[in-house]
């Protein structure tokens, strides 16, 4: 890389070092769902430089995202959020190999998107419990990184967001969700996951009938995805 192209990131390299800042330009991360949580954290890693990137999420830019997800002006109302991102990401790293899923991914298909992909680390950002499930369920059986986002909905504290184990979790309703479905699969490991110790406002859960695997939805202030998503991104970029 030419110095010219490697200038962008020589104030990373200043604070993480040679050996780390080259770790990540060798680095594959796969960030699966790219939402309000999930795209900060994909372009966080972008921008620390990582060399290759596999982003997957079917959704459109829709009028409700446009209070807190990255993706989301309405200039793109209507477009595939994972497009919309692409054009960011190779904009901001034009060196970047930047595979772009749109598609909902759907259990059968986790198990050869890991093999196929072999990722160095995963960024779980999925918002529904089956998928998310299924992704970590595979990734743990195959003893591949991988880090989880549980829910940022109806909380506005960004003080009592924190990195902790699944199992150790409380006050969120996606954890336990996600804790009895890994037990019902026969799985319980660590698992590394961001989630916040403050109670939900309940005044902010409305039930949907519109939306994929959901039942419910949450309101969402515009700073807590963003939270969230940078928790992410810092604990792939010290992980790797």
């Amino acid at each position: 890389m030419s110095d010219d192209k490697k200038a962008w990131q020589q104030r990373t390299e200043l604070l993480l070092g040679t050996d780390k800042t080259e770790r990540l330009r060798r680095a594959h991360v796969l960030v699966v769902g790219l939402g309000g949580v999930g795209a900060y954290a994909a372009e966080m890693i972008c921008r620390a430089g990582v060399g290759r990137m596999t982003i997957v999420d079917a959704d459109t830019v829709q009028p409700s995202n446009i209070n807190r997800q990255l993706p989301a002006t309405h200039s793109v109302l209507g477009r595939l959020k994972a497009e919309v991102l692409a054009e960011r990401f190779r904009d901001i790293n034009p060196e970047l190999e930047l595979t772009v899923l749109p598609v909902y991914l759907k259990d059968e298909a986790i198990p050869e998107l890991l093999d196929s992909a072999k990722p160095d680390f995963i960024v779980d950002a999925i918002d529904t419990v089956a998928p998310k499930c299924y992704l970590i369920y595979h990734a743990l059986q195959r003893g591949m990184k991988i880090v989880s986002s549980m829910g940022a909905g109806a909380k506005k504290d960004i003080t009592q967001v924190r990195f902790a184990d699944l199992w150790d979790t409380y006050h969120c309703g996606l954890s336990k969700a996600v804790r009895k479905r890994l037990q019902k699969m026969g799985m319980k490991r660590k698992l590394p996951v961001v989630f916040s110790t403050e109670q939900a406002d309940a005044n902010a859960v409305i039930l949907v009938d519109d939306e994929r695997n959901k039942k419910s939805t949450a309101g969402t202030v515009s700073y807590m995805p963003a939270v969230f998503g940078c928790y992410l991104a810092e604990y792939v970029i010290r992980k790797l």
